[in-house]
């Protein structure tokens, strides 16, 4: 009995030790992290006072768990890949023109626009919005909407996010007053006949980042056991939509919120927020086609909740990206 214990006490401080050694090394991570994007995108220090802070209230939010994770690409192979610092590469002086900062992208409806009349802009890459990084995953709505709000941007509505693939940023479309199922069946019955995907007409495969694997470990989407395996943003040029937005597609599925009123409206102002929406596709989607995904497609209400109720869903391949208001 006394081996037992002992056996089981040692086995217990194994685990205390790796535990300790895995949060470090995802603090120290997200510390370079928090340093390159700073130095890529113009960030002020109060900003990244303010983004240090949301971070160091969860165990879980970084590129992923260090331990189990395991990027089918490097920043090295990107590099080689486009023959120059992806930083470099994805720099578009028009639009920094129109956004006032770095690696955004305007949104407009081009049949009655053009971008310089968007009033919103949309980050090109997933957060942290630097190409050739890994996105950050295992983030809550909740966290989301605060990292985006730390920085002077937001949330985006649901339709923001699938103007931004479809190519063009029609008027809202919700059906106030519905379930969220029911509008959600409503919108895509209206939209279905006009469906595409942030690349085109066709789904194809291998343009986007869907090409990694899902961690033999990973059994349920405990963080222990799910690597997130994405690739550094921009590995893939030919992944974006008509306005330039990239791994809409590909490497994290992405937060949103879907309001049910005029009121939750993150593009009118709005602090109270909708529901919870999770858009796009994520790292396997060539192998594992988990459900539809074109441009305006609404999920089902998957994990739902509030966005801003503390138990907002996490997980190791959904991550997210901010909006802009630039009038």
């Amino acid at each position: 009995m006394l081996k037992l214990a002992t056996a089981g006490l040692a086995l217990g401080t194994m685990l205390t030790f790796a535990g300790i050694a895995n949060a470090q090394s995802l603090k120290a991570n997200n510390e370079a992290m928090f340093r390159e994007m700073q130095a890529a995108r113009g960030l002020s220090n109060a900003e990244m006072s303010k983004i240090r802070g949301i971070f160091a209230g969860s165990r879980f939010i970084g590129q992923g768990n260090p331990a189990v994770t395991r990027h089918p690409m490097s920043r090295q192979q990107l590099e080689a890949k486009l023959g120059t610092d992806p930083k470099r590469y994805y720099r578009n002086p028009g639009f920094e023109r129109i956004c006032g900062e770095r690696y955004m992208a305007p949104l407009y409806d081009p049949a009655i626009e053009s971008p310089g009349d968007a009033e919103v802009c949309v980050d090109m890459f997933e957060y942290p919005n630097v190409p050739g990084m890994y996105p950050v995953t295992w983030v809550r709505a909740k966290e989301a909407a605060e990292l985006c709000w730390a920085e002077g941007k937001r949330m985006g509505d649901a339709h923001e996010w699938e103007g931004a693939a479809h190519g063009a940023l029609t008027e809202p479309d919700y059906f106030f007053g519905m379930s969220v199922q029911a509008a959600r069946a409503r919108h895509n019955a209206k939209y279905q006949s006009s469906a595409r995907y942030s690349i085109g007409k066709q789904w194809r495969r291998g343009v986007c980042a869907t090409g990694s694997h899902k961690s033999g470990s990973c059994n349920g989407g405990s963080f222990t056991g799910c690597g997130s395996n994405t690739y550094p943003a921009g590995s893939f040029p030919g992944c974006k939509s008509p306005f330039g937005v990239y791994d809409l597609d590909g490497n994290a599925a992405e937060h949103m919120n879907l309001p049910r009123s005029p009121a939750e409206m993150a593009s009118r102002g709005s602090r109270k927020l909708g529901v919870t929406e999770m858009k796009g596709s994520w790292f396997i989607w060539d192998t594992v086609r988990a459900h539809t995904h074109w441009s305006r497609w609404r999920a089902p209400y998957w994990h739902g909740s509030r966005v801003m109720a503390g138990h907002s869903h996490r997980n190791y391949h959904l991550g997210f990206r901010c909006f802009k208001d630039v009038r």
